[in-house]
């Protein structure tokens, strides 16, 4: 693979990286977004394939994983910069990794269809971790689709990316929905967790398809949202804590919808 080394931070290309790696809105602007680290490049080329660019720093281009993924690029689709270990540090956010980037066209998902399968419903979701966590139970758990309201974290930001851990090349992601409108079209159950809620976790059927709503980790689910699910639901737990985690809270519920799926 023919690699182009850059050594100027005054190279437009690097200044296009570097605006990439450091602004939410540049990579809203370019519909582009970056995928840091090994695992993420081999998740991407196995799920949907040669990115349109790869950054490596001249450290890491004799590192073995880094040349087998560099040759699985290999072709004009692909174009490929070397840049030096300070520069190349710049643009990553992992300490100790292998120094391997992918700039990629972030998937645009169209108009969100009805609720008809199981799905994951996000009612500004604020922490990008969270986020990412939840990403990777769905797609563990054999959910297909995630629907994000407009006050939610951009789901293909590098730290959403990252947590996601290779999840958001399995699913199909649907920012800036209308939840309300999606709910009052479902013809599914929409499953609303509270804590205030009567009716437990463990007491709903699962084995049919349903729909998870989960709110802001401080707040929860907005009144309007949480008035239009078919139930509110509660997480019993035993011991002195109030309250799970929003993204603990998910993975509970999508793999107890995936144990009754198994056992009925």
């Amino acid at each position: 693979m023919n690699i182009k080394s850059i050594s100027s931070r005054e190279n437009p290309l690097y200044k296009e990286l570097k605006h990439l790696a450091s602004s939410s809105q540049a990579r809203r602007k370019a519909g582009r977004t970056l995928l840091d680290g090994v695992h993420l490049c081999d998740a991407y080329l196995q799920h949907v394939g040669p990115p349109p660019f790869c950054v490596v720093s001249e450290a890491a281009r004799a590192h073995p994983e880094v040349m087998a993924i560099l040759a699985r690029c290999a072709g004009e689709r692909t174009q490929c910069i070397a840049l030096p270990d300070a520069l190349y540090h710049v643009l990553s956010q992992i300490e100790h990794g292998i120094d391997l980037l992918f700039v990629i066209d972030t998937p645009q998902a169209g108009a969100p269809p009805a609720l008809m399968q199981s799905a994951v419903l996000l009612d500004n979701l604020q922490d990008p971790g969270n986020l990412g966590s939840i990403l990777r139970s769905a797609a563990a758990a054999g959910i297909e689709s995630v629907f994000c309201s407009a006050g939610t974290a951009f789901a293909w930001s590098p730290k959403v990316l990252r947590a996601g851990m290779g999840a958001h090349f399995i699913l199909t992601i649907f920012e800036n929905v209308d939840l309300a409108d999606l709910i009052a079209g479902a013809s599914v159950p929409v499953l609303a967790t509270s804590s205030h809620a009567q009716k437990q976790l463990y007491e709903i059927d699962l084995k049919r398809p349903v729909a998870w709503l989960f709110g802001h980790e401080g707040q929860g689910i907005a009144d309007d949202l949480l008035a239009l699910a078919t139930h509110q639901i509660t997480i019993p737990h035993f011991g002195a804590m109030e309250s799970l985690n929003v993204a603990a809270s998910a993975a509970v519920c999508f793999f107890e919808q995936a144990r009754q799926k198994r056992c009925g």
